[in-house]
């Protein structure tokens, strides 16, 4: 998460959209990994889909947070 919030300091588009797009490309990234890897989503340890989740729940915060990114 640091390594995000970094990333996007220094875009130029803006904190609060390069960091909605940083979690965005997160998101979908931990989402085929767990599919490739074939993870089940509700095991008892935490694997890539606990980790979409939690990206896709910071994505949805931080477009609560800047009225100007859309969908």
């Amino acid at each position: 998460m640091i390594i995000l919030v970094v990333f996007a300091a220094f875009g130029s588009i803006g904190f609060g959209r390069s960091l909605a797009a940083l979690l965005g490309m997160s998101t979908i990234l931990s989402a085929v990994i767990g599919a490739m890897r074939r993870e089940p989503p509700f095991d008892v340890v935490l694997n890539h889909w606990d980790e979409t989740l939690a990206y896709a729940a910071m994505f949805s915060l931080v477009l609560s947070f800047t009225p100007s990114v859309s969908l």
